[in-house]
């Protein structure tokens, strides 16, 4: 099948399970942040005590508003939360936060992307299990497992007071147990690893679409029928 005949396939697959892939779309991301959430308190053995919701539409606008540069304008708008949750250390003062895990939406926008290109290969590889070859199958799965990898490493949203300053990627690093000036080392290839997540995931995907069957609409609807 050529190109465009994938994607109309793919698109036909996703209209007949819309309602899974929407749900697994939804499931991954808030498994994604529940799980950096996990990591830090037993990282550190300490459940967060605050939260806090900032208005990020109003803080956007501010931003345009009071940046002259349009580029700059962008890349902090793709800094800016809208929750925080973590741990306030009282012993100094007013306190600080020790660390936290916060919610960027643009982000979460990000990992919405990366979860729905993630559900439409699981689609294909429901409906077709038997259509690619083996060595196919295999390459589409080290290339879904590689890119979700890349991916997953260089979207940590996470701080911590002793990485002040530094991408929010590189702390999740660190916190996990990589030593701060090994993470620092390879802070300058993060965007590029992040960007090769993408492409492994389209890669696989469009390998599983490699023998994808040429159904009709009626033959998916009879199928989606037959599976409920």
């Amino acid at each position: 099948m050529n190109a465009a005949a994938r994607i109309r396939y793919l698109l036909s697959l996703i209209k007949h399970h819309i309602v899974f892939w929407l749900l697994g779309i939804l499931g991954i991301c808030i498994a994604y942040y529940v799980l950096m959430l996990l990591a830090l308190i037993i990282k550190f053995q300490a459940l967060p005590n605050y939260i806090n919701v900032f208005d990020w539409i109003e803080n956007v606008l501010w931003i345009f508003e009071s940046t002259p540069s349009l580029r700059d304008a962008l890349l902090i708008v793709t800094e800016e939360w809208w929750l925080e949750i973590g741990f306030m250390n009282y012993d100094f003062g007013m306190g600080i936060s020790e660390w936290s895990m916060f919610v960027s939406p643009w982000k979460m926008l990000s990992v919405a992307t990366f979860s729905a290109l993630f559900m439409s290969y699981l689609l294909v590889m429901k409906s077709q299990a038997k259509a690619c070859t083996p060595s196919v199958n295999l390459a589409s799965k080290l290339s879904t497992g590689v890119g979700g990898l890349f991916f997953a490493i260089t979207s940590l949203t996470m701080s911590w007071v002793v990485c002040c300053a530094t991408p929010t990627w590189i702390v999740g690093l660190a916190i996990m147990g990589l030593g701060v000036s090994t993470s620092l080392a390879i802070e300058p290839i993060g965007i590029w690893l992040n960007v090769m997540g993408f492409i492994l995931m389209v890669v696989a995907l469009f390998m599983a679409l490699q023998r994808a069957p040429a159904m009709s609409t009626a033959e998916l609807e009879m199928n989606k029928r037959i599976r409920s």
